[in-house]
This record gives C-alpha cells, structure tokens and sequence, in this order.
C-alpha cells in the first residue's frame, strides 16, 4: 500500500430504475490513482490520465449512511484509492420513506418486510452505480483499467445495512468483500418484525463489521427493535457478526476505542443526519478516523488485491491501540 500516489476524480451520473423524477439521478465519483500532468492541457483542466500501473484496479463502492453527503466520505475514498483500489461515493436524493425524500443510501422498504425479505436486494442504488462503473471502464480516464470482477462494498450506517442484506453472490456475484461502520441486521418493528428480531445478512464474501464505543446513534436507535433507548445489553453490532452472517463467512468485529456514530464523515453536517443523538465522544475523532481508514483500506486490499502487507496490518490489529477489541470467526 502507498500513502504517497496522486489520486484525482472522475465525476458521471447514472438513472436509478424505477425512481420518479426528479428523484431518479445519482452523481457518482469516481477516485482513482493518476499520473502527474503531463502536458498544458492536463495541467490547465486539472483532468488527469489514470495511472496503468496497477491496473486492473479493484473497485470500492461505498454506500452512505442517510442523510450523509458524499463528502463526507472523500478521506475515506482518497485512502481506498492510494491502496492500489478506485473508490467509487455517490449522492442520491431520492425517497427514504413515503413522502419523505433526503439523501439516501438506496433503501427499498418493500424488499425489507417479513414477507419479502430475502427475496430481492434491499438497495436499488448499487445496480445502476455498478452499472456507472461499468460505463468508466468503456470511456474516459479509466477505460480499460477497472477490474469489474473485484468488487468492494463499504457501508456505513443504513448504508452499512443494506450492504450485508445485498451483498449476495446470486445478486453480485462480482462482490469479494465487504465492511461496514456502525451496521446492523436489527429489524424495525415499524416494518412489522417481531421486537428483537435480527434478519440473517446472506453475504458470501469476507466481512469486517466495524463499530465505535461511543457510537450514541445506535444506542438510541434501540426503540426501534423494541428495547430500551441505551440498554446495557443492546450491541447489535455484535449480534450481527456472531448471529446474522452464515458460519461459512469470513467474519471480522473490530471495535474503535471511543469513537462515535458519525466517524466515518468529515467534516460532520451538524445540520444533516442524526449526529445530535450522540455525546460529542472525548477522544480525538480525526486521528481514529485515521486508523479506521487504514484498518478499512488494508481489508479492502488484502481481500481484494492479495496485498501481504495488508494482510499483515489486519492480523496485528488488536495491538493497535485505537483498537478496543477484535474477534474473528
């Protein structure tokens, strides 16, 4: 992996299938390792070539937590792309729940109720945004350099969710790994489940759940699983990567010291998603953003690129002090 490479942007939109206008577009980024400019016009437009060393480059979707801009991932996706990957963010508004529209990791409440869950994907964002990624690899900067058969997924938040519920081989079959922050398979009562009830996460691939212990969001999003606001017992996180994922997956829990709910945004929209839940944590949130970012770039291409060196970092994990605790399965 490399700190040190020149990562720039290429910038497209795609249509959503089935979404009404005007809410029917999502702008998608592409971050990807450059070459220095190498002539007037690179220098003068700022667009510039792709680096071929390394290519094919794997691909890092990340699908954002409600109401969190895609710039809010930009350290997170810069940090992908300098480990030899091209990370892809996106911005929908589109509708969270009937009436309601906002900016949306694509979440369909039709595919997450007990009749039908399970039988589709329950984000309609990450076909279309694979299908812009496809698109990158047939023109422009990246043409011809995108592995379109190694496939990440980051997700945080209800981004997070709807990666472990969509992650599936028979759907994506190009997905070879996945992480998340601050997710989990808890079903809300609102959708008719039972109080308590945690909905299996059909994912083939390595998973590394990630969580924070200050995370407030998900303590008090516990009324919506029928506990108490803030429950000694209500870790869904956990439950998730011991109960939810099938026993044949690669499982990792890794817990950040003190960190809370938003971690993986910077800067935090204070006027946007649900940070206010939470007690601003007392640890220095940047620099363990800075070790989340490394712990998810070395899964991503240790998994992804069969880089040694990552594998290295993954396996050294709980002697990080940043790190709370580690668990594998």
């Amino acid at each position: 992996m490399s700190t040190d490479r020149l990562i720039r942007t290429h910038r497209t939109a795609v249509r959503v299938p089935g979404a009404t206008a005007p809410y029917d577009t999502a702008h998608v980024t592409l971050r990807y390792p450059a070459l220095p400019a190498r002539d007037d016009r690179e220098r003068m437009s700022g667009m510039l070539a792709a680096d071929p060393d390394g290519a094919p480059y794997p691909v890092v979707v990340v699908l954002p937590g409600i109401n969190v801009a895609s710039a809010g991932y930009t350290d997170l996706a810069v940090g992908v792309a300098r480990a030899g990957m091209v990370a892809v963010t996106f911005d929908w508004v589109g509708e969270l729940f009937p009436g309601q529209f906002g900016l949306t990791p694509g979440v369909d409440i039709t595919a997450v109720t007990p009749q039908t869950y399970g039988s589709a994907p329950t984000t309609p964002a990450l076909a279309p945004v694979l299908a812009a990624v496809a698109d990158a690899h047939e023109a422009g900067p990246l043409a011809g350099l995108l592995d379109l058969d190694r496939i990440g997924v980051f997700g945080h938040s209800a981004g997070g969710t709807v990666a472990l519920q969509s992650a599936r081989s028979e759907w994506f079959p190009a997905i070879r790994a996945v992480a998340t922050y601050g997710a989990h398979t808890m079903a809300s009562q609102q959708l008719g489940f039972a109080a308590g009830t945690l909905l299996p996460a059909p994912v083939d691939a390595p998973v590394l759940l990630l969580g924070g212990t200050a995370d407030g969001v998900v303590a008090a999003s516990a009324i919506r699983y029928g506990e108490e606001a803030g429950a000694p017992g209500h870790d869904p996180i956990e439950r998730t990567w011991s109960e939810a994922l099938p026993a044949t997956t690669e499982a990792w829990l890794v817990l950040l010291a003190d960190a809370g709910h938003m971690l993986p945004a910077a800067p935090e929209d204070p006027s946007s998603a649900r940070g206010f839940l939470e007690v601003p944590p007392l640890t220095d949130q940047d620099h363990l953003r800075g070790a989340l970012i490394d712990v998810v770039a070395a899964f991503f291409a240790a998994r992804l690129c069969d880089d040694a060196a990552a594998k290295a970092v993954l396996e050294s994990l709980a002697d990080q002090p940043e790190i709370a605790a580690v668990r594998r399965r």
